[in-house]
């Protein structure tokens, strides 16, 4: 099963506290998982923690969630070494692949590496469909604002490149995200983009972004470009509550 086109479902969200695991599927993820139109087996979902070192705690507690959902989960660690011999054909097999948050810059480095930056990029245009939070939200995009250099938000602007647009994650929750997403963008140093509040999701059919997606309510998405002065511009967008 795949995608009719290239799907991406970008978040800052898609997870949520649990009263028994370390965290949970958060209605953004279920709907990513739904956008897959598997309906006579269980979806295949595969994990990717490389933002986070392939965090052992972080891995496990996906397959618990993995089994609560009912899909068929996989995942792919690339710490110490790769933990499937043919990523490509994994990726390829999947319905859904997760990316977790952390060091987008960390990530992309590792992904280059070992050549996960051209198999995403084939399985999403194979119909695949693409998801994660933060880290897991930037990576697709030309780049955005990040803390994988130290506390200081910095730019990176060497994402996957797949969406050729700036993504801002955290838009709400992190005071230094905003002004600096606006900045990069006013002074040309990151192409217009799209921001969430926590809690939102960003669906790209191809590189259009077709739908916002709230799992909270009163969460934002905005759209910022550069204006005709020179200074961002900033547009809040109509969001859809699922």
């Amino acid at each position: 099963m795949a995608a009719d086109v290239p799907t991406i479902l970008a978040t800052s969200g898609g997870v949520r506290a649990s009263a028994r695991l370390r965290w949970e599927v958060g209605p953004l993820t279920r709907y990513a998982v739904d956008l897959a139109g598997v309906a006579d087996r269980a979806p295949r979902v595969c994990f990717l923690a490389t933002a986070c070192g392939d965090d052992e705690r972080l891995i496990a507690t996906f397959y618990d969630n993995a089994w609560r959902e009912g899909w068929g989960g996989s995942h792919i660690s690339l710490f110490p070494m790769p933990n499937i011999s043919d990523l490509r054909e994994h990726l390829l097999a999947q319905d859904v692949v997760w990316v977790w948050g952390g060091s987008v810059a960390g990530l992309l480095a590792m992904w280059r590496l070992h050549g996960l930056d051209a198999a995403l990029r084939e399985a999403w245009q194979a119909g695949v469909v693409l998801t994660g939070v933060s880290a897991g939200s930037i990576c697709w995009h030309t780049g955005g604002t990040t803390d994988s250099f130290g506390p200081a938000l910095q730019p990176v602007t060497n994402g996957l490149g797949m969406l050729p647009w700036s993504n801002g994650v955290h838009y709400d929750s992190e005071p230094e995200r905003r002004p600096l997403f606006q900045s990069l963008i006013a002074d040309g140093t990151l192409p217009a983009g799209y921001a969430t509040d926590d809690g939102v999701g960003l669906l790209y059919r191809g590189t259009e972004m077709v739908e916002a997606l709230a799992e909270k309510k009163k969460a934002g998405a905005y759209r910022v470009e550069r204006g005709p002065d020179g200074t961002a511009v900033e547009t809040r967008l109509d969001v859809r509550k699922i």
